[in-house]
């Protein structure tokens, strides 16, 4: 398979979307909110807009399936299964706030393949096929070349309806304070982990998160030249919902600063 090619349609169907939801920022209306949970909100273009992804890949891989955030479509593939979150940041885009996102990524097996992730307020596409370099708006993206956490800006998400680690997560968010440039919280974790991909942050994590939201960004990331992992530094970060991503050469420092305050996750594997 010729997963450059893949990719560039993959981005051509996210941008396509993307341009759909510019035009309804900033124009949602109550009527069209429900709440699936405690401050988890979506919308009825949430699902417009699966709709429509789910339309474009289908047509791209007839035989991937789908694990899509609001179940628009359910069927799994027996090899491919597209990975999408239709729009990351919900709550961004309920107020008309930057940043929201598209996320699709493509898993062969239990191997990520593609990953696409639109910024459609401003027109940016990052992008990365296996075995190519990753890309933003067809120029070609490097991770940060930072090599102590002393000199990093890093990126996280509040957790808004589990609480279970909320405690050494604020641990861990003050320590991380006190000793690089400073924190930030944009409200996608797709866009955190783009921007970890062309080196605007150098570090991002978080926990609770779904497999829609990082799947794309794990591959871009990697073929940047950067770093996944769950909170232990193991491969259980795309379903495991603790999940890190630095520029490679923080990692161990970065780490290190989290199993101090979670533990080293050994007695859970």
């Amino acid at each position: 398979m010729n997963y450059e090619k893949l990719t560039d349609a993959v981005a051509m169907a996210a941008t396509t979307t993307g341009s759909w939801l510019k035009e309804l920022t900033g124009k949602i209306h109550e009527d069209l909110i429900t709440t699936k949970g405690r401050m988890d909100f979506v919308t009825e273009i949430d699902k417009e807009s699966e709709k429509r992804l789910i339309h474009d890949l289908s047509m791209i891989l007839p035989e991937a399936g789908f694990i899509a955030e609001e179940g628009t479509e359910t069927r799994r593939g027996k090899d491919f299964n597209w990975i999408i979150d239709p729009i990351d940041g919900t709550t961004n885009f309920i107020h008309g706030v930057f940043p929201f996102s598209i996320s699709i990524g493509l898993m062969e097996n239990k191997e990520m393949v593609s990953g696409v992730i639109y910024d459609p307020l401003h027109g940016e596409c990052f992008y990365a096929s296996k075995g190519s370099q990753s890309m933003l708006n067809g120029k070609p993206i490097r991770v940060s070349q930072r090599t102590h956490l002393g000199e990093a800006l890093l990126a996280t998400g509040f957790p808004y309806n589990d609480f279970s680690l909320l405690s050494p997560y604020m641990d861990s968010m003050v320590e991380l304070m006190s000793c690089t440039h400073g924190i930030r919280r944009l409200g996608s974790a797709a866009m955190d982990l783009a921007f970890v991909a062309c080196g605007r942050y150098d570090a991002f994590w978080e926990y609770h998160l779904k497999p829609w939201d990082v799947a794309a960004g794990t591959l871009i990331i990697k073929q940047a030249g950067g770093m996944v992992s769950d909170f232990y530094g193991g491969e259980d970060y795309l379903f495991g919902e603790t999940f890190v991503a630095t520029n490679g050469r923080i990692q161990s420092e970065f780490l290190a600063i989290l199993n101090k305050h979670f533990g080293t996750g050994i007695e859970s594997r």
